[in-house]
């Protein structure tokens, strides 16, 4: 691996850059909190060689969401569930755009 290699995982939302506590640290939260979120299967963080939890960006910003709704006194569960389901929302509307746009282009007579 290059030096130039190294840097480019800087920008990468999935790259496992961060450790347990700096992950906690970082969110103002505890590493039970993470541990929760992680046994309600809201993430999996990866895990080193030695087999400590990474954390990614992307994952981190799922768990401040949590940290969000519990805070606002949603349990646990629940937020993760909601946080869950407001990811396949997400994802069902972009499918859905897509098609559409498909549909559009191959017929652009067509009225809306």
């Amino acid at each position: 691996m290059t030096a130039d290699d190294s840097y480019r995982r800087l920008d990468d939302d999935d790259y496992p850059a961060y450790t347990m506590g700096r992950a906690a640290e970082m969110l103002g939260t505890t590493q039970g909190f993470l541990r929760a979120i992680g046994e309600a299967r809201l993430i999996t963080p990866l895990r080193s060689a030695g087999g400590h939890r990474r954390y990614s960006r992307y994952q981190l910003r799922i768990a401040a969401r949590a940290r969000e709704l519990v805070d606002n006194g949603t349990p646990i569960e629940a937020a993760c569930r909601i946080i869950i389901l407001e990811d396949q929302l997400e994802e069902a509307q972009r499918i859905n755009a897509e098609h559409r746009r498909a549909a559009e282009s191959a017929n652009p007579t067509a009225a809306p």
